[in-house]
Parts: C-alpha cells; sequence; structure tokens
C-alpha cells in the first residue's frame, strides 16, 4: 500500500539462480535521489508484508481494479511502471495469458530481485521480463505496448509531467494507463484521517520492522501530491485524448485511467 518507484543498461545481466530463468536486468542512468534510492532498497525484504498489514489486505483488491481499467487482454505486450516487488505484474501476467509479455520496471533492484524470486510461486506465466530502469526514460520504442499500470510511483519521480509524456510515448495508440495511488482528497476529513492512520497506524507498525524513519515521508508525499482532477488535468495537457480518475477505498486510494 505505500510505495513503488523506479530506475534502467543495454547489456543484460543475470539475475542469481533463484530467480526465474528468463528474468533479467538493464540498467540505464537514473534521475532520483540516491537517498530515496536507498530508501526503497532497504525496504524491500518486508514491503509485501507491510503492504498486507497496512491495507488489510485490500491493496490486492485495489490493483485487480487497476488491472482491469487497462483492458489488457490475451496476448498483449504490457508494462508495469514502478513494478516494485511484482504485484501488479503477476496480475497482468494472468490477463495477457503465455502468448503475451509482461515487462516490469522499477528502480530498486533489490525490489526487482524480491519480484523475480516470487515468480516461479506466483499463478501466472513465465512471460515477465524484469528491468531495472528509469520512468522519466523508458528504454523502449514509441508505441509499443498494449497496456500500462504505474503503482504508488508517479507520486513520488522528480517529474511528472515527464514521466506522463514517457507513458504516452511508448503506449499503442487507443491503448490505457492505469495509474493507481493513495488519493489526495480535496474533502477535509479524509485528508484528516488519512493524516492521522500514518502517524497513528503506519508509522508504528513500521517502527516494529525499524522503519518509522522510511515510511514518515509518506503523509508530505500525499499532501505534495495532486488532486484527482489535477492528474486528469495533467494527463490531458501532455496529450492523452481522455483521462478520468476514480476514487476508490473511500476516497483513500484513486486510480487515474487515460487513454492515448
Amino acid at each position: 500500500m505505500a510505495t513503488m518507484l523506479l530506475l534502467p543498461f543495454r547489456t543484460f545481466i543475470p539475475l542469481p539462480s533463484s530467480s526465474a530463468s528468463n528474468s533479467n536486468f538493464r540498467q540505464k542512468p537514473v534521475r532520483c535521489s540516491n537517498e530515496r534510492q536507498a530508501l526503497f532498497n532497504r525496504i524491500a525484504p518486508v514491503y509485501d508484508n507491510l503492504n498486507d498489514l497496512l491495507s488489510l489486505g485490500q491493496h490486492r483488491i485495489w490493483k485487480r481494479m487497476a488491472v482491469s481499467w487497462t483492458g489488457a487482454k490475451v496476448g498483449d505486450h504490457v508494462l508495469d511502471i514502478c513494478c516494485g516487488s511484482g504485484d501488479l505484474s503477476f496480475l497482468l501476467s494472468q490477463k495477457v495469458g503465455p502468448d503475451g509479455k509482461v515487462t516490469g520496471i522499477d528502480f530498486s533492484k533489490e525490489q526487482l530481485l524480491i519480484a523475480s524470486s516470487k515468480q516461479s510461486s506466483k499463478n501466472c506465466f513465465s512471460n515477465i521480463e524484469w528491468v531495472q530502469g528509469d520512468a522519466l526514460d523508458l528504454p523502449f520504442a514509441d508505441g509499443c505496448f498494449d497496456a500500462i499500470t504505474l503503482g504508488y510511483g508517479l507520486r513520488n519521480v522528480v517529474d511528472r509531467p515527464k514521466a506522463m509524456q514517457e507513458i504516452l510515448r511508448v503506449l499503442k495508440a487507443g491503448s490505457r494507463v492505469a495509474i493507481l495511488d493513495f488519493n489526495k482528497s480535496d474533502d477535509l476529513l479524509i485528508s484528516t484521517i488519512t493524516e492521522w492512520m500514518i502517524d497513528n497506524v503506519v508509522v508504528p507498525v513500521a517502527s516494529d520492522y525499524g522503519l518509522s524513519e522510511e515510511y514518515k515521508y509518506l503523509k508530505t508525499s500525499i499532501r505534495g501530491f495532486l488532486t484527482g482532477k489535477e492528474l486528469e488535468k495533467l494527463a490531458l495537457e501532455v496529450g492523452f485524448s481522455s483521462a478520468r480518475h476514480y476514487e476508490i477505498s473511500g476516497g483513500f486510494m484513486g486510480c487515474l485511467v487515460a487513454k492515448r
């Protein structure tokens, strides 16, 4: 429920033997702070457990909704940006089937190692490629993806318009992206409850894992994020033909669905 970002060499570096045999990393320079990248590497070992605890398992429902909104279908080539430990990538794999292809990209090598190690135990196909790459400079050709997801990452990139332009560039005409994240609500009550939950639930739980400082940033990052209307406006400004933001989970989460 809480984090996720990104990174990218055109050379291929095999993953450890514990990972799926078809997995590899591509690497390029990343436009992000070293501190933020280190943060996501540190939380990687307990990231899945914290997501389950902090959302009471609800994050799995939100992610299924996001995948459904992309319209991904059997045989499609799809992209999961800020893939983290791979939840959305695994769901996309089920959608596109053995004839489709999923590319999961993230800036955290540790998150990608965990995603890769989980692949053999997931109800998914061996059609996922893991890439260490940058959301602001996606290492893919124009118009090559049938659908894209971005989970809990747009809030953290250093240049949101550029990230949206890159998504638009690599999407095929008529295809959709679903961007799932915390909802920056205009409703004062929802905003107040969200901040109370972070201070009194999220941070204390994270502190049990020695990660209280890592999770304190959430409140600031949500305050600095865009509202649903602002996200729709941004998508249209960079060139998407349509954009709609859906509030989910009582307005505490949101998903922007934009069509090229």
